[in-house]
């Protein structure tokens, strides 16, 4: 730990309170914070850009994609609501920097990258920070999850996808939940919370704008909440 690390939560902490009436929380569980301070977030930016890797916005990793904003990233863990144990899917490993995050709580997680070359730099980075046995990283399209390592507590989307994945419903837990940014690819989507209902259902809200990288790979079946 340390200032730049402190500075960087106090950020998170600010946006999040200025938030609070879109995300019904005015804090973040002390689990995620220290997972803030844990992880150095600039060895997972390349190199020319680790200046900025202690400043609350989204950064180039290459490949045309991004490491999101600490804010994001902070406030999808924390609202996926799984404890250290529970088991957490990944659509979209980026530079690893969210599965850190997670893996540093105590979540397991599986997650999936379609690129190969960011997929393999997001295991090495998760390896030498010691999280390589609580990440599970497999090349691919997410769009149709992991479902020989199903039911999950909780879902996270790391792309603006058109609709729910059906498949990535089905792999919920009971109770468990999803986040998801939807809405239309290089534009403004909104960040939603879906919870699995005992029927097999959805049932959730749109929390507040956000801005992702679109999902690629082929897009399958959507779901609507409540279906």
């Amino acid at each position: 730990m340390n200032a730049q690390h402190d500075r960087l939560v106090q950020l998170v902490e600010e946006e999040v309170r200025s938030t609070a009436a879109y995300l019904g929380i005015e804090r973040l569980r002390p689990e995620v914070l220290e997972a803030l301070r844990a992880v150095p977030r600039e060895l997972f930016v390349p190199e020319i850009k680790r200046g900025l890797a202690y400043a609350d916005h989204p950064l180039p990793i290459g490949c045309g994609q991004t490491i999101s904003q600490p804010y994001i990233v902070a406030v999808m863990s924390d609202l996926l609501g799984v404890e250290a144990g529970g088991r957490v899917l990944e659509l979209g490993t980026g530079s690893g920097y969210q599965a850190a995050i997670l893996a540093a709580m105590g979540v397991e997680v599986y997650s999936l990258e379609i690129i190969p070359e960011l997929a393999e730099r997001a295991s090495a980075t998760l390896e030498e920070l010691g999280y390589g046995e609580r990440v599970h990283i497999r090349v691919g399209d997410g769009w149709n999850g992991w479902p020989e390592a199903a039911p999950f507590e909780g879902i996270i989307v790391t792309a603006a996808a058109p609709g729910i994945p059906r498949p990535l419903a089905d792999q919920l837990a009971p109770c468990g939940r999803l986040l998801i940014p939807v809405g239309e690819a290089r534009g403004i989507q909104q960040l939603q919370l879906q919870t699995r209902m005992p029927d097999g259902g959805l049932s959730g809200c749109t929390l507040l704008p956000v801005r992702f990288v679109p999902v690629t790979g082929d897009l399958g079946q959507t779901l609507e909440p409540g279906r």
